[in-house]
């Protein structure tokens, strides 16, 4: 009977082990499908219909493969990116990298206030209500340390997302249709360029390597979990993808007319897709709630992710203990600071004619960010890791050729708009 309570005992604790390994990675992508990855979607499928869908599907196996080198990183290295870059190659690297991730920090306020700017629209609240609320929640969070809590419940309300699933379902694209928009994709067109480096940029956020690193080395998970983590990595990755991928679908469904596409008029437009299934007001119900959970909760975790980025690269005493962000936000360099950007982001968003357009321009920049993090990244996965856990060989390659594919998209498209 011992034996058999102690083997039940020790099942539950695997249980339990591999469950803990779980978090970071879902935690992560749920909170890039936001406001700036819904719009950019719901742009593309508008404007395009299903010819830039590959390219979200394509973008999986890349998206699992960064964030996968991020987790490892903070798996067995037990240290933050901006901690990793300045040990292995300077602080003036991993100031420079600072640097990126807090123009990606701003840019992702920048698209939460634009959500939610976009929402109180629909309802006829104007920005100078609106923004200053949304300005005040996220510094109020900031200010109680009540990360966590907020975090969960603003993810939770975000996965109202899903309802574009459904119409993605019930739209039924057909695969011959999708094959025939891809092999006739206008790729002389720059505003189809721009586009497709939007998409990048929707998809790859510097604070997204930040903080699957740090949160994954703050939780102390035992080594033999890797294979939990990865798990975790890869039905992240799938299933922010799949969610994109939806709100292209749904979209090009409802608001792309015959061949000819048009341009949002407006970031609430995006929330038509979902009427025929669900009705009128349900259907803006449901994507308000969707789009402001998630921006709440992208907006978090970028902050976070600065927070800690910035622990590292400063040598902040304790930014592996759970309370570390909370005592680098009770700084009142770093508050103050951390005050202008969120006003900052707030009064650009409030100043702004084109909402869609602000929306898809931050994304670009952030396509344009992603050669020198995901750089750094691939750099410290060949050099600052045990052998056996180093990349290196066939899988280093892969990951410089996917890497270069990928800035090249983003590169091209950014450069398009001005030529």
């Amino acid at each position: 009977m011992d034996s058999e309570a102690g083997g039940a005992a020790a099942r539950r604790g695997t249980i339990l082990q591999h469950l803990a390994a779980w978090g970071p990675g879902l935690l992560v992508m749920l909170a890039d499908t936001d406001a700036g990855n819904v719009v950019t979607a719901a742009q593309a499928g508008a404007r395009w219909e299903f010819r830039l869908l590959p390219l979200i599907m394509a973008l999986i196996p890349a998206l699992y493969l960064v964030q996968e080198l991020a987790a490892r990183l903070g798996l067995f290295a037990g240290q933050g990116f901006g901690e990793m870059i300045r040990a292995h190659f300077g602080k003036r690297a991993a100031l420079l990298a600072l640097v990126g991730l807090a123009l990606a920090a701003f840019g992702t306020l920048v698209t939460e206030f634009t959500g939610v700017a976009g929402v109180g629209e629909l309802y006829g609240l104007p920005r100078e209500v609106s923004l200053p609320l949304a300005a005040f929640a996220l510094l109020a969070v900031a200010a109680t340390g009540s990360y966590r809590k907020v975090e969960q419940g603003a993810l939770s309300v975000g996965l109202f997302e899903c309802a574009f699933l459904i119409v993605a379902w019930k739209a039924r694209p057909h695969p011959f249709a999708v094959a025939r928009d891809f092999f006739h994709a206008p790729l002389a067109d720059p505003n189809f360029l721009f586009l497709a480096a939007a998409i990048v940029g929707a998809v790859f956020n510097p604070w997204m390597i930040y903080y699957q690193q740090a949160a994954t080395a703050r939780r102390g998970i035992a080594p033999e979990e890797f294979g939990a983590v990865r798990a975790d990595t890869a039905a992240g990755a799938v299933l922010t993808q799949a969610l994109t991928g939806a709100v292209l679908v749904a979209a090009a469904a409802a608001l792309y007319s015959g061949d000819q596409g048009r341009s949002l008029a407006s970031i609430g437009e995006v929330g038509e897709a979902l009427t025929g299934a669900l009705g009128r007001d349900t259907a803006l119900l449901v994507y308000s709630l969707g789009v402001l959970g998630a921006s709440f909760a992208a907006a978090i975790v970028a902050s976070l992710a600065l927070s800690w980025g910035v622990a590292e690269v400063f040598s902040h005493p304790g930014w592996k203990s759970r309370d570390a962000a909370a005592g680098l936000f009770d700084s009142r360099r770093f508050m103050a600071l951390y005050v202008v950007s969120v006003g900052a982001a707030a009064a650009l968003v409030g100043a702004s004619r084109d909402l869609v357009w602000l929306n898809i321009a931050t994304q670009v920049a952030n396509a344009l960010l992603f050669p020198l993090i995901v750089g750094l990244l691939i750099a410290l996965a060949a050099k600052a890791l045990a052998p056996p856990l180093r990349l290196r060989g066939p899988r280093l390659a892969l990951m410089i050729f996917l890497a270069a594919s990928v800035a090249a998209i983003g590169a091209v498209g950014a450069a398009a708009a001005f030529f």
